[in-house]
C-alpha cells in the first residue's frame, strides 16, 4: 500500500527517492511527498495525485540535500489532499522532526486530543501527524531517544522514516506490523518500504522484524531491538534488477505480466519435479512426511485473487491427495475459533508476503500450535520469514495491481503440493508420472492459449460498453470464474460476478437479460454437457454469451451455434484447465479496460500489497 523510500549519503537525495517512489507506484497510492534536510531545515514537497505531479512540483520548487524521506500515500485518515499527503511535520525550529509512515494508528484520536489541549495545532487529518508532534514533544537533542520514546504510546501498525534539524546527519526507522528494509551501501544507506525501490542502488538489505528501531547515518547503521539492545541483523541479498522491473516495450505491466506466465509457471516448477520418485519435493517445507502423512485437514487461508487459487487447491488437495480441505478469507479466519484438531495443517496464499489479514491468520495458527507454511513471491517478506516453512513462487516482481502471473505461479506450486501429498498417500508412481509429464507440457500450452490474444480483442470491442456481466464456470474452472470477475472489476470498473454455472439459476438468473453479458468457461471434460445446459438457459432469456472452449473439440460446432462469441484454448486435463482458461479472461479485462480509457496497472483505489486491516 503506502510506499517509503529514505536516503542519508553524499548524493542528492531527491533524485534517487523520486526513482525509488517510482518504482513503488505498482503498490497503489493517492499522493506522494518528501522532505528534504538541508542548511538547518527541513524542506517540504508534497502533491495528491501520481508521482509524476511531485515530480512537475520539484522542477519549479527543488529541494537539494543529501538527508532525506519520501512517502507515497493510501488514504486511510483523512482524504487524498496536498495537505494530508506526507512527510508530516511536528515541532518548530530546531526541534522540528519530519515523518513519513505506513501503517494505521488506531488510538491516534485520544493522543490528538492530548496534544490539542497542549496547545498543539494540526494541519492534517491524518493519525500520521499524531507520530510527528509526539517525537517532536519528546526531542532533547537525540532523535533516536524521542522516538523510542514515542513508540510505547502508540497503539497499531507502522512503518516510520524519521529525519530532525537537531540530528542533520541520522535517519530512524521502526517497525511494527508494517515492511521496513534497511538498504546497505558504501557511504550511503537507504529506508524503503519494499526492496523493489532499491533496484539499482543496492542489492544487500537488512530486513526489520517487529519491534525493532534502526538509526542509520551515510558511514554506519545499527538495529536495536524494543529494549535498547543491539541486534546482530543478517544482510540478505535479493536478486530482483533493472530489466526484470522494465516494460521491455510492453505498452503496460499487466500485459507484460500475462506474457511472463510461461517462464514464470517453467520457474515454479524448476528442480521441483522428481522423475525418479514419479513426485514433486521441496527444499523449504521443514515438515517432517509424516506429520505430512498424519495431516487429517488442511486450511488454505488468503484473499482476493490468492483466495481462488486456493479454491483450485481445495478441489486438487482433495482430488489427488484425498485429504479434507478448507478454504477460508484471511481477514474472516483471523477472528473466528474454529474447532481445529492437532492435525490441522493451515497454509497462507501470498504474492507479496505482507497482507496484514494473511499474516495475522498465519500467526493466530502458529499461537495455537498449528504448523503453519506459506506459498508466497516475495523472498524475506514478513510471512516468509514467520511462516514454519513453505515455497517460493519465482515468479519475479509483478508490478501491476492485478494479479496474474502470481496467481498461475500459485495454481502451480499448489499442483506440485498436491502431487507431493498425492504420492504419500495412495497415488501411484504411474499416476505421478502421467502428472509430471502434463506438467511439463503446460508452459508451451500457455504460449499456444496466448495466441488468442487478436481475438479476445475483437471481442472487447464489442463487449467494452456494457456495465454489468456474469462469469461461470464448474469445479475446476468455478474459482477461474471468480478470477475473472475479479480482474474485470479491478481494472476496468464494470460490474461483474462468479457463479459455479448451476448456480446461477438459484438467483443470478433474474439478472439476465440482453444488457448482461455472461462469460462461459465450457472446455471439454466430465461435465461439458452440464454446462451447456446452464449456458442454454442464459441463451433463452436473451442474454449475450461468450464462450470458453477447447479448440479442435467435436463439440465446437455446436457450441458456436448457442455462444454469441466463442474463444478456444488448448486441451489439457481437467485439473490443468485453471493454468489456461484464465489467460483470455486476463488479456479480455486487459483489453476492456483500455477501451474504457482506465488506469490498466494503476486502478483507482486499489493497493498491491494490503498492508492495514
Amino acid at each position: 500500500m503506502c510506499g517509503i523510500v529514505g536516503y542519508i549519503g553524499k548524493k542528492s537525495a531527491e533524485p534517487i527517492m523520486i526513482e525509488g517512489l517510482k518504482r513503488l507506484e505498482y503498490r497503489g497510492y493517492d499522493s506522494s511527498g518528501l522532505a528534504v534536510l538541508s542548511e538547518g531545515k527541513i524542506h517540504v514537497r508534497k502533491k495528491a495525485g501520481r508521482v509524476s505531479r511531485l515530480s512537475e512540483l520539484l522542477q519549479s520548487e527543488p529541494v537539494k540535500g543529501h538527508v532525506g524521506i519520501s512517502h507515497t500515500r493510501w488514504a486511510t485518515h483523512g482524504s487524498a489532499s496536498d495537505t494530508n499527503a506526507h512527510p508530516h511535520l511536528g515541532g518548530y525550529g530546531e526541534k522540528e522532526v519530519a515523518v513519513v509512515h505506513n501503517g494505521v494508528i488506531e488510538n491516534y484520536s485520544t493522543l490528538k486530543k492530548q496534544l490539542e489541549n497542549e496547545g498543539i495545532v494540526f494541519k492534517s487529518q491524518t493519525d500520521t501527524e499524531v507520530i510527528a508532534h509526539l517525537i517532536a514533544k519528546n526531542m532533547n537533542g537525540d532523535l533516536a531517544e524521542a522516538v523510542r520514546q514515542t513508540l510505547p504510546l502508540l497503539k497499531g501498525t507502522w512503518g516510520l522514516a524519521v529525519i530532525s534539524v537537531q540530528n542533520p546527519n541520522l535517519l530512524v526507522g521502526a517497525r511494527l506490523g508494517s515492511p521496513l528494509v534497511l538498504g546497505i551501501g558504501e557511504g550511503e544507506h537507504y529506508l524503503a518500504s519494499d526492496s523493489s525501490a532499491l533496484i539499482g542502488h543496492t542489492q544487500k538489505v537488512v530486513y526489520l522484524q517487529d519491534h525493532e528501531l534502526c538509526l542509520v547515518t551515510a558511514d554506519d547503521w545499527n538495529v536495536e531491538n524494543d529494549q535498547s539492545s543491539r541486534v546482530d541483523s543478517p544482510i540478505h541479498s535479493f536478486e530482483w534488477t533493472n530489466t526484470e522491473t522494465d516494460l521491455n516495450g510492453y505498452p503496460h505491466y499487466m500485459l507484460k505480466e500475462i506474457y511472463e506466465q510461461p517462464e514464470s509457471i517453467e520457474n515454479a516448477m524448476r528442480g521441483r519435479l522428481s522423475d525418479e520418485d514419479a513426485s514433486a519435493h521441496f527444499g523449504g517445507l521443514n515438515i517432517d512426511a509424516q506429520r505430512l502423512r498424519r495431516a487429517e485437514r488442511i486450511i488454505l487461508t488468503a484473499c482476493g485473487t490468492s483466495y481462488h487459487a486456493g479454491i483450485v487447491g481445495e478441489y486438487l488437495f482433495e482430488e489427488f491427495a484425498r485429504i479434507p480441505v478448507e478454504v477460508e478469507y484471511a481477514s474472516e479466519f483471523r477472528y473466528r475459533n474454529p474447532p481445529m484438531d492437532q492435525n490441522t495443517i493451515v497454509i497462507a496464499i501470498t504474492q507479496s508476503g505482507e497482507t496484514a489479514d494473511t499474516l495475522a491468520a498465519l500467526r493466530e495458527s502458529k499461537r495455537k500450535g498449528h504448523p503453519a507454511l506459506a506459498i508466497c513471491n516475495v523472498v524475506g517478506s514478513t510471512i516468509a520469514r514467520e511462516a514454519d516453512g513453505g515455497v517460493y513462487l519465482h515468479a519475479g516482481p509483478e508490478i501491476g495491481v492485478a494479479s496474474t502471473k502470481a496467481f498461475t505461479s500459485q495454481v502451480t506450486v499448489l499442483t506440485l503440493l498436491a502431487l507431493y501429498l498425492g504420492r504419500m498417500r495412495h497415488l501411484s508412481s504411474l499416476q505421478g508420472t502421467r502428472m509430471i509429464e502434463e506438467l511439463r507440457r503446460i508452459p508451451d500450452v500457455i504460449r499456444r492459449a496466448l495466441k488468442c490474444h487478436d481475438k479476445v480483442k475483437q471481442i472487447a470491442e464489442k463487449y467494452h460498453q456494457y456495465n454489468n456481466m456474469l462469469y461461470m464456470g464448474r469445479q475446476y474452472l468455478f474459482p477461474v470464474a471468480l478470477e475473472g470477475a475479479l480482474k474485470l472489476k479491478e481494472i476496468s470498473y464494470i460490474h461483474a460476478e462468479g457463479y459455479p454455472a448451476a448456480e446461477m439459476k438459484h438467483g443470478p438468473i433474474a439478472l439476465v437479460d440482453k444488457s448482461t453479458p455472461s462469460i462461459f468457461l465450457v472446455p471439454s471434460g466430465s461435465i461439458f454437457d452440464k454446462v451447456m445446459s446452464n449456458l442454454e438457459e442464459v441463451k433463452a432469456r436473451g442474454g449475450p454469451i461468450i464462450a470458453i472452449a477447447t479448440e479442435n473439440d467435436p463439440k465446437a460446432e455446436y457450441i458456436a451455434t448457442k455462444a454469441d462469441d466463442v474463444i478456444f484454448i488448448p486441451d489439457v486435463p481437467e485439473y490443468l484447465q485453471p493454468l489456461v482458461a484464465v489467460i483470455p479472461l486476463q488479456l479480455f479485462s486487459y483489453h476492456v479496460a483500455l477501451l474504457r480509457g482506465c488506469d490498466v496497472d494503476k486502478p483507482r483505489n486499489l493497493a498491491k500489497s494490503v498492508t492495514v486491516e
